[in-house]
């Protein structure tokens, strides 16, 4: 059902049946460890390459989350998937195995929303009992894209954000499981003209104060309606700008907010200046922390908010701005 200017609020609430956390070494180093269903130590996987090793990590992802919701994978009806890399490489080889019709997404950080919304989308309207939402990221496998070879040494910014070694997945259903989703707020592309590529932050915060924001109004709903409003990776510098930007339309979440990227790695004793960031950040935080605590009911609603940069090294390179973008999911415990 059509909620407000751009939300939807389902007449079924759909649910989060299982899920599925994979992650590597020194993000099973950091404060949300112990919440991750696997972590690697090994940095490739077993596999030659940074790439195959990504996709590595969506097999396993996907694996684990269907054994968890107890359902075959001939029993998925669709998938929705997306990663960093160019061409959505590390999906497709990394899923190509489970032989489920798949539609690759890119949304940048914020594709575990986009894969959670179009997902519930599916089950909501009753074209599948069952569909798996996931994304991912590798560290070395987007240094190598969109900055420079490991190999290379280069200083960061205490702007920049350490890219997450993971995959985070859920298969959604019609009953039962970790929580429900019982509305989305489809996210705008925004565009505040930042330019800087090591400052992900600034560039993602406008457009995660305006779906924020969107939804709030859409379902006539204040900051206190939820027990945490969790954006993806704005790290510290973009928490700061999100509270400047919401503060001037008179809200306040200040109380309620959380970043995935603040909360993934100890800032201090890990250096990774202002947080995590990719799309695994936000997908095995959600896979993690986020859907135990709904379903020990420590939690009982939540506005899951990732948030992705839209760049490319192309555009980057001929000088064009970094717009942003955040998809809203809303998740409430069973």
């Amino acid at each position: 059902m059509k909620q407000g200017q751009a939300s939807i609020a389902f007449q079924n609430p759909v649910h989060v049946v299982g899920m599925a956390s994979v992650a590597g070494k020194k993000e099973g180093e950091g404060p949300l460890g112990h919440t991750f269903t696997e972590v690697d130590e090994d940095p490739m996987l077993g596999k030659d390459n940074w790439e195959a090793a990504e996709s590595e990590l969506q097999r396993r992802a996907g694996e684990l989350a269907m054994k968890d919701a107890g359902v075959e994978k001939e029993r998925i009806r669709y998938l929705f998937a997306g990663d960093l890399l160019g061409q959505l490489i590390a999906t497709s080889f990394g899923v190509m195995s489970f032989n489920i019709p798949t539609y690759g997404l890119y949304g940048a950080c914020s594709t575990m929303g986009e894969a959670m919304s179009l997902a519930a989308m599916m089950v909501d309207a009753g074209n599948a009992d069952h569909v798996m939402a996931m994304a991912s990221s590798h560290f070395a496998s987007a240094e190598k894209q969109f900055r420079f070879p490991l190999a290379y040494g280069n200083q960061r910014p205490y702007s920049a954000t350490w890219t997450v070694t993971g995959c985070g997945c859920t298969v959604l259903g019609t009953a039962g499981g970790y929580a429900r989703i019982t509305g989305v707020t489809p996210g705008k592309i925004v565009d505040l003209g930042v330019k800087d590529s090591m400052n992900m932050g600034a560039a993602m915060a406008p457009a995660a104060a305006d779906t924020i924001y969107r939804n709030l109004e859409d379902f006539h709903r204040k900051p206190g309606d939820y027990d945490r409003i969790v954006t993806g990776d704005l790290g510290t510098v973009g928490q700061t700008l999100l509270m400047e930007l919401l503060a001037e339309k008179g809200v306040d979440i200040g109380g309620q907010h959380m970043d995935c990227g603040i909360e993934i790695f100890d800032a201090q004793k890990q250096d990774t200046h202002a947080g995590g960031s990719g799309c695994g950040c936000s997908a095995v935080t959600l896979c993690g922390l986020i859907l135990n605590k709904l379903r020990k009911r420590e939690w009982k609603r939540v506005l899951f908010v990732p948030t992705g940069a839209l760049l490319s090294s192309t555009s980057f390179n001929e000088g064009q701005s970094v717009p942003g973008i955040a998809h809203g999911v809303v998740l409430e415990a069973v």
